[in-house]
């Protein structure tokens, strides 16, 4: 059975769950990081030398980074479903999940951090309205492409469309002003309507309210 390690909280191990969620594959979960600890642990160590999570194994493969986890899990058992098999159709995917992880998730979550995770009293504003003027700037960006587009990828739901939205959740709800952006919310109402977007995105995070540790 595929295992996965990470907390169910944490933006990187929520792309995993939700791709395993669109694929219906059974797996078995270990709380690791956070108040579970145990990343300095050898054994983990062992699998991902960073001490980070998520970590996924499928038999004797081993997979560390969230996004190489969701498009070995697509390769694997989407077909081509979620991974196409024509490499210049699967690019379409592949620009924006490199996209979020080198544009939108390191912007994304100096804002979480800045303005959720921080204690009020300990909060930078000005890192807070620079971290989400840039969100803005990204959202704006994906908000155009959208404009031609039902998903990333097409008219499909794919994998490029997973890492990108796993921040849509918070980013609407954690109480910060959000730009006009039709487009990225029609697209938003699309996923809200998937199961298992609702299942592992669409979950409460009160808990990490003000809490930079754990």
């Amino acid at each position: 059975m595929i295992e996965i390690w990470g907390r169910r909280s944490a933006y990187n191990v929520q792309k995993v769950l939700w791709t395993l969620g669109e694929l219906e594959l059974p797996y078995r979960h270990i709380d690791a990081g956070g108040s579970a600890g145990g990343l300095d642990q050898a054994e983990f160590l062992a699998m991902n030398p960073n001490g980070r999570i998520p970590v996924l194994a499928d038999g004797d493969v081993t997979i560390w980074e969230s996004n190489s986890i969701v498009r070995y899990l697509c390769a694997q058992y989407s077909g081509d479903r979620l991974w196409a098999v024509t490499p210049a159709k699967r690019s379409l995917a592949e620009r924006w999940m490199d996209w979020e992880l080198a544009t939108l998730q390191p912007d994304f979550l100096d804002l979480f951090w800045g303005f959720y995770r921080t204690p009020e009293a300990l909060r930078d504003h000005q890192k807070i309205q620079h971290a989400s003027a840039r969100c803005q700037k990204h959202f704006a960006l994906l908000d155009a492409h959208l404009a031609e587009h039902t998903f990333l990828a097409g008219d499909e739901f794919t994998m490029g469309d997973i890492p990108v939205a796993t921040s849509l959740y918070r980013y609407f709800e954690m109480g910060i002003p959000t730009p006009e952006i039709p487009n990225v919310r029609r697209w938003y109402g699309a996923l809200a309507e998937r199961k298992a977007y609702r299942e592992h995105i669409m979950t409460p995070f009160d808990k990490l309210y003000g809490r930079q540790t754990f």
